[in-house]
């Protein structure tokens, strides 16, 4: 007989069926590049996102599948998975996704708020809201000069604009945007690319990480390949799995998808990603001409990380099988000390059985000695009890021995 399976199951196992492929829900193509997969992710998901649909349930089902399809093409090993064995070879169950923080109620950002603060990666999105005024060209823009910081407070899922205009020369010797929040506040930098109808639309992305005493981000569009290091690839796993904090660590380190910027304006946002309270930060955007060393030094660390990375991968597969040895060598260790441990025992059981004494009298014996040890106790403490307060006084004065003859006056 078959087992019964619960209504719940049927209904995943008829969501797996009828998944759609998720280069088709993108619209994209399998050899499209990283940057067009995310493009084509921001503007389905701004399409369906639960902000502008209301209670839509149609609305909502396209903007879980946009979301999966999203999760399982944003990851290199996710993707080549799916590309080579199909949902088959993906887990559904690690697939994490990103929260608005502006369409949570109150109770669920508090909880949102709580697992971040006991360690958990939560990932978060750009509100709707702010993305569709962009898009909308709806959004004010301050300028920003080379050189000049320029320091403010953005309330939480909002944004303040920036635009930075580069000469040709500057953008051939690279240019750095770059945020800091003294008060160790979460943000989001962004990046944004002018739309042909004067909207913005989303192309980049940098998620603020703690760097000493405070949170900061920062674009590098040096002109050669610069990584970005993602903190939450993997979370779900990791937390699974304690070994796997350290060997997926650097599986977020991927290259940035632009790396260089044309001539012209540019427009940068930074975004309130708190869960409760406003964001103060610092923005500054930096020419890179006279950073020459600090460009060769990065490219080189870079190298090193990337060839760490796949040092790891190798790694892993050595550690896990010294580990399973070391597993059972522990398990067989315990083992044989229990087995030791109840043959001494055995072997002292027999020892205690060769006596002529039968048990009663052992008992008894055994009586008679403690009867005769507390006696001697008691003794002990009559011979050692202390003299009286008017005995000590006569014998001594501040523990200085005196000797008094009464017939002879002081």
């Amino acid at each position: 007989m078959p087992p019964h399976r619960s209504k719940s199951e049927k209904n995943d196992g008829m969501a797996k069926h009828l998944r759609r492929d998720p280069y088709e829900v993108l619209g994209v193509l399998r050899n499209s590049t990283d940057q067009e997969i995310k493009s084509a992710y921001r503007k389905m998901a701004l399409k369906y996102h639960p902000d502008k649909n209301g209670n839509d349930p149609v609305a909502a089902d396209m903007f879980k599948e946009v979301t999966f399809s999203y999760n399982i093409l944003s990851d290199p090993d996710k993707r080549r998975q799916y590309d080579t064995a199909g949902f088959e070879a993906v887990e559904a169950d690690n697939q994490e996704l990103e929260l608005d923080l502006s369409s949570l109620g109150a109770v669920n950002t508090m909880f949102a708020a709580l697992f971040s603060k006991l360690g958990v990666p939560i990932k978060t999105t750009v509100s709707a809201t702010v993305l569709e005024e962009a898009l909308n060209g709806a959004v004010s823009i301050r300028p920003l000069q080379l050189g000049q910081p320029i320091s403010r407070k953005v309330e939480k899922q909002c944004a303040h604009f920036y635009s930075v205009t580069i000469t040709e020369d500057e953008a051939r010797d690279g240019f750095v945007c770059r945020v800091q929040s003294s008060d160790k506040s979460k943000f989001k930098l962004l990046y944004f690319e002018l739309e042909e109808n004067g909207g913005l639309s989303l192309a980049l992305q940098e998620d603020s990480a703690k760097t000493g005493k405070v949170t900061s981000a920062g674009m590098y569009f040096l002109g050669f390949p610069v990584y970005c290091l993602d903190q939450t690839t993997n979370s779900v796993a990791t937390a699974k799995d304690p070994d796997a904090a350290f060997f997926k660590r650097l599986d977020g380190f991927q290259p940035c998808e632009i790396t260089e910027l044309k001539p012209g304006k540019h427009v940068f946002a930074v975004y309130g990603d708190n869960f409760f309270k406003s964001v103060s930060y610092t923005i500054e955007a930096i020419c890179a001409a006279p950073f020459i060393e600090e460009k060769e030094n990065l490219r080189a660390v870079e190298a090193e990380i990337l060839s760490k990375r796949a040092e790891l991968s190798k790694f892993e597969t050595e550690y896990r099988e010294v580990l399973a040895q070391f597993t059972e060598m522990t398990g067989r260790y315990t083992k044989e000390m229990q087995e030791i441990d109840e043959l001494l025992k055995q072997r002292n059981e027999i020892h205690a059985s060769y006596t002529t004494i039968p048990l009663i009298k052992r008992s008894s014996s055994r009586k008679k000695s403690k009867a005769a040890s507390k006696e001697a106790k008691e003794d002990g403490e009559v011979r050692d009890r202390k003299p009286s307060t008017r005995d000590r006084t006569k014998k001594k004065w501040y523990n200085i021995p005196l000797k008094v003859d009464k017939r002879k006056p002081c």
